[in-house]
């Protein structure tokens, strides 16, 4: 069994190993790098029962749902750097005007160098090796840091990264906020942090006092605006999947619905049904629903509903609890004001408010006037609404007439903006995250530059006048 910590003397001995090896880690060939991410996926596929176990342990979660959320976004991504790695290593050729004349430019992709990643507990699995993936393909050596919170997948990535990877390529450091600590404090060269808002600006406080760069994928309050256009029976079923699964603790949930006064009572109808269809008529009972993952949270959820409704808001659909499971059952709340508690901050839970307007013209400005969500949704068949929504209105990311499944895209950069996030990753943009686009240029046998070397005679003074002329 792993160790639950590791000794601070230890932890600097890891980190000088990684950082020791770094150049030798940077030196593979694509080749190289396929190699250990086909050894990776081979492992990840011998260990799926183990992680199925893993994540029921921690927060009941579905075998099911563990496949889908957790195990094939990351054999995707593992797919997707295999095929394409040779291509993004390839040094890429980049013009050169024509002042420049004799010389050639490219752009090489060096890796960062020893990175930290810190990995979040809502997805504990897929969220951890996403960018171990990234910053293997990119020919770094690294740091993972998983969640306290989910102790039984931490312990499982612990061994599954161990049995891929020698320690002074890919380490493994298990703990809480004091391990976390420890490895702040080191002077890492790229940190990559997923989780809240709140962590992430004492992440970057971290990074910056060792002028380390940062990938920050962070949180916020996601809108759903629902059109009048939209057809509800589609839109709630949506709407409930991207909501509820993984019991609402998604980054990328919508947090709130924004939908016409004329709408709402039918909207909050499909929102109803659709729920039973997918968990049932006592959801409690249902297999496919997991828990929240500790007390702390569910206190401070059911905290955030009561307030609510002490405030006027109405629970439509749900509402029950129980704490010895710490089970929230999918809630819907209308009649929530701006300034209730369930809108002062991300919900991160299965309890969705509903807020209405009159006129869509309304709905930009109440989302601009708050901090740039990590995502937005629409529903609607009006293309020119959805279209001046998206230009008036600033999102991480966006999905039309659905909810999430652009993270699912490797083809998509995904991250936030403000407040919800900093840089991207998934696929090519992963590789990019984790290396320094290095530019070089060659010079040819031809030098234009050289007949405005000193001394600045009144030939290079002319010479110069006319290069001026003619090229700006």
């Amino acid at each position: 069994m792993a160790s639950p910590a590791l000794a601070p003397d230890r932890i600097l001995e890891v980190f000088r190993a990684l950082q020791a090896n770094r150049a030798t880690v940077k030196r593979t060939s694509a080749s190289q790098r396929i190699a250990k991410l086909e050894k990776l996926r081979e492992a990840i596929q011998a260990h799926e029962p183990k992680i199925r176990e893993a994540l029921a342990k921690d927060f009941r979660k579905a075998a099911t749902e563990v496949d889908l959320t957790e195990v094939f976004p990351v054999l995707v991504e593992i797919k997707d750097a295999i095929k394409h790695l040779h291509r993004w290593m390839r040094p890429q050729r980049v013009d050169t005007p024509m002042s420049m004349l004799g010389t050639s430019s490219e752009i090489v992709y060096e890796p960062k160098g020893c990175v930290l990643i810190i990995a979040p507990w809502n997805y504990p699995f897929q969220l951890a090796i996403a960018p171990v993936i990234a910053a293997v393909a990119a020919g770094n050596t690294m740091v993972l840091k998983p969640s306290e919170l989910t102790p039984a997948t931490a312990a499982l990535l612990h061994d599954l990264i161990g049995e891929v990877f020698a320690e002074n390529e890919v380490a493994v450091v298990q703990g809480d906020a004091v391990e976390t600590q420890k490895l702040l404090a080191l002077p890492f060269e790229h940190f990559f942090f997923t989780g809240s808002t709140k962590v992430g600006r004492i992440v970057a406080e971290a990074a910056a006092k060792h002028l380390a760069s940062t990938t920050l994928e962070l949180g916020g309050k996601s809108p759903a605006i629902v059109d009048d256009s939209a057809d509800l029976k589609s839109t709630a079923r949506r709407l409930v999947w991207g909501k509820f699964v993984n019991g609402g603790q998604t980054c990328i949930a919508p947090d709130y619905i924004m939908v016409s006064e004329a709408k709402q009572a039918a909207l909050v109808d499909a929102l109803r049904v659709a729920i039973t269809d997918m968990y049932g008529a006592d959801v409690k009972q249902s297999a496919d629903f997991c828990r929240i993952i500790n007390s702390r949270n569910y206190d401070r959820l059911t905290g955030m509903l009561d307030a609510t409704v002490k405030d006027g808001g109405k629970v439509e659909i749900g509402g029950e609890r129980d704490a010895g499971e710490r089970y929230i059952a999918p809630t819907v709340v209308t009649n929530v004001k701006p300034e209730s508690a369930l809108m002062a901050e991300e919900i991160f839970g299965p309890i969705l408010p509903i807020l209405t307007f009159k006129n869509l013209d309304e709905v930009a400005p109440f989302i601009t006037a708050r901090d740039k969500p990590l995502a937005l949704y629409m529903f609607g068949n009006d293309e020119r609404r959805i279209d001046d929504m998206i230009a008036n209105t600033t999102a991480g990311g966006t999905s039309i007439n659905n909810t999430v499944i652009h993270f699912a895209n490797q083809n998509l950069p995904f991250g936030g903006v403000g407040p919800s996030g900093l840089g991207s990753y998934h696929g090519y943009y992963g590789f990019k995250t984790f290396s320094h686009e290095r530019a070089v240029l060659r010079q040819g046998r031809i030098d234009a530059f050289k007949s405005v070397y000193p001394p600045y005679t009144e030939k290079v003074q002319k010479m110069f006048k006319w290069m001026k002329r003619i090229f700006t």
